[in-house]
């Protein structure tokens, strides 16, 4: 009986799952199509139950000391006027904290787990799943080379030889363009586009606020949001600090692949935030502090019917890529990597039968999250105010409730899976779960 576990895709969630699986007894595999993990992307939160997880596998201490524990999150509207502010983490009463971070730090936190604890020779970059298919007892997986061209995208070498291997089950983490994903969706087309770009980057600037908080501020059209990922910097005084600058346009279909490196133009977006300077935060100072920014549109999938096929299954953004709202799709690919985690520890003499209890738990739940992003989740509330006072107001409580706004918070963790009460009741993901 092979007992290896074939994860294809070294982002967060594959190299969670190999970390949890790793823990868990179980041998694995992990396969990347880049030649090496760079430390691309700009900043992400990392929800209390996301970290909570990572708590369990020794890891949350390094992140928290590179990352900001974010102590609250703010609305605002476009003219920086205060809606709603809750606080976040252990501030709000969870036993673990949110933790704003630099992806690339995070991606490379988890490889150097990997790395230590499972062996570099089990992690294979350069490996670009070519073909795969279901075997008696298991599942084969054949992969060729890639290259970085002068770029830094990585193509295909010329005629490249093909290398194998076998295993008991494959673990489809390989993103939203998933190779695994395509071949049992052929059809499936491009990912949906909802007409929105973000242009993002990261800037040494001054704290704003209490210098742990995350703001958002404007609405579905024309928003930024911003927060500190960490208060290293090379000047005194200085944070690093992620933004995000965001402009939905009319039209909803996509002239070109989007990517994570794409460099961003200012004369493209920085005139829509020209008078954006609030009494506590110069939006177009800290774009233009920026040295650089990366644009991508605002993209996801429809839900799947189905995620697993016998020994296969996907997890993260090959299962239920959503629109980068309420800060979770990191989150989410962790939480999947422990849930896969747990059901295969329960369902270790059936491996399938635990493929099939992980979809079970998780497809619903990532489904009804995609379905609330699209209705702009916990963001809501500023949109509210945007067309009930587009012209600004006297009194917000004239405009919306703060009972209303509690309750667009309350249901979107609830959703989201990070009640407080719920989170910090639960066990661990990953222990064994029927």
């Amino acid at each position: 009986m092979l007992d290896e576990i074939l994860i294809i895709g070294g982002g967060m969630g594959g190299l969670t799952a190999a970390l949890s699986l790793h823990a868990a007894g179980f041998n694995v595999h992990v396969f990347e199509s880049a030649p090496e993990i760079r430390p691309l992307g700009v900043g992400l939160n990392l929800l209390p139950h996301a970290a909570r997880e990572l708590d369990d596998l020794g890891l949350l201490a390094s992140l928290a000391a590179t990352g900001v524990r974010c102590s609250a999150i703010a609305y605002h509207t476009k003219r920086g006027e205060p809606i709603w502010s809750e606080p976040r983490g252990m501030a709000a009463g969870y036993r673990w904290p949110q933790v704003s971070i630099h992806r690339g730090a995070l991606q490379l936190d988890l490889l150097a787990a990997a790395e230590q604890r499972i062996g570099r020779d089990r992690i294979h970059l350069g490996h670009h799943l070519a073909a795969f298919e279901a075997i008696p007892g298991g599942v084969r997986a054949e992969f060729t080379a890639r290259d970085a061209d002068t770029r830094g995208d990585f193509v295909a070498r010329n005629n490249p030889p093909r290398e194998e291997a076998r295993g008991r089950l494959l673990i489809a983490a390989d993103g939203i363009h998933s190779a695994v994903r395509r071949a049992f969706y052929p059809d499936e087309g491009p990912p949906r586009w909802n007409g929105a770009v973000m242009w993002r980057g990261v800037a040494e600037a001054a704290p704003f606020l209490d210098g742990t908080t995350m703001i958002m501020a404007g609405h579905e059209r024309l928003k930024f949001v911003c927060y500190p990922i960490s208060h290293q910097a090379s000047r005194p005084g200085l944070h690093r600090i992620n933004f995000v600058a965001e402009i939905r346009y009319d039209r909803t279909e996509l002239s070109e692949r989007e990517d994570w490196n794409k460099p961003g133009r200012l004369e493209d977006f920085l005139p829509s935030f020209a008078d954006w300077h609030f009494d506590w935060l110069d939006v177009p100072g800290l774009i233009r502090a920026a040295p650089e920014t990366f644009v991508y549109p605002m993209i996801d999938r429809d839900p799947l019917p189905r995620w697993t096929f016998g020994p296969i299954t996907l997890l993260g953004d090959a299962a239920h890529p959503m629109y980068p709202i309420g800060s979770n799709g990191a989150s989410q690919a962790i939480l999947d990597a422990r849930t896969l985690t747990g059901c295969l520890r329960h369902y270790h003499a059936d491996l399938e039968r635990g493929l099939e209890r992980y979809e079970a738990i998780r497809r619903e739940a990532t489904s009804a999250i995609v379905f609330a992003n699209r209705q702009q989740g916990p963001e809501i509330g500023m949109q509210l105010v945007e067309d009930r006072a587009p012209n600004g107001f006297t009194r917000l409580h004239d405009v919306i409730s703060e009972q209303e706004l509690q309750q667009i918070a309350d249901k979107y963790k609830q959703v989201a899976g990070f009640a407080i009460a719920a989170l910090n009741d639960r066990p661990s993901l990953a222990e064994p779960t029927p």
